[in-house]
């Protein structure tokens, strides 16, 4: 794993990629394709001047994710498991529950607070963007009863094609340039009430909240996953940019 320094390169700005872990999942198809989500968001991140410094949350002792989360200029926090219901009081006998990483939840939650409370810019994609809104005192829908947000008919591809609709007049609106898009999403979670300081600003056509901003800090969470290679538009890299910006603007 690559030091800070190492990551950081000669002058690039510094973005701070959060996973949940290398290694340790039930389902090894599961760890082959966060791996190549989270390869997209290094070539984007990449493609817009960042330098990358990637941390599984999960294997990295708490000091040193803080001290890295000090030394970057914008944090990700990517997608993966179900956050741990004990977090955010929900059902730990919910049969719909898969696997989690209780460890890196903490870590990934200790780095959203940090980020918010410091003015770091911050994207949170898919299980990053509930992640987000456990940290800052929301909730989670434990299981969709409706379809149209997983793929459960290809085991090679989890991903579905769906519409959303972004609140216009928003702050992610603005990022991305426009209000009604079709975005790839796999999920069975969603966030149910917003935590603090977050507000709702796109939805799915069944209602499914598909994006959060912050009223006051700069932070953008997607549900669905623009970093995924079989995504239209440029929505990851415009996330990425908007954090480039917001990191001058500090």
């Amino acid at each position: 794993m690559p030091t800070v320094n190492e990551a950081a390169g000669a002058s690039r700005p510094l973005l701070l990629v959060v996973d949940v872990a290398d290694g340790g999942r039930d389902d090894p198809a599961f760890e082959v394709e966060l791996q190549g989500l989270t390869a997209g968001v290094v070539a984007a991140a990449e493609e817009v001047g960042f330098a990358v410094d990637r941390v599984p949350a999960a294997q990295v002792d708490p000091d040193e994710l803080a001290r890295r989360v000090d030394a970057a200029d914008a944090v990700v926090i990517t997608g993966g498991e179900d956050v741990d219901p004990s977090f955010y009081g929900g059902r730990a006998d919910e049969p719909h529950l898969g696997q989690t990483f209780p460890d890196a939840d903490r870590a990934q939650i200790d780095v959203t607070r940090r980020a918010v409370a410091e003015g770091l810019p911050l994207v949170g994609i898919c299980r990053g963007m509930q992640l987000v809104n456990v940290a800052l005192g929301g909730d989670l829908v434990q299981h969709l009863e409706v379809d149209g947000h997983v793929n459960a008919a290809d085991p090679a591809d989890s991903m579905i094609d769906h519409r959303v609709v972004v609140e216009a007049g928003s702050s992610l609106a603005r990022v991305l340039g426009a209000t009604e898009f079709d975005v790839r999403s796999s999920h069975h979670q969603a966030v149910d009430r917003p935590g603090a300081g977050l507000r709702i600003v796109a939805r799915a056509d069944d209602g499914t909240v598909e994006a959060l901003e912050h009223e006051e800090a700069p932070v953008w969470c997607v549900q669905w996953h623009p970093e995924d290679a079989g995504s239209r538009g440029t929505v990851m890299t415009d996330l990425l940019r908007a954090a480039m910006a917001a990191r001058r603007s500090r």
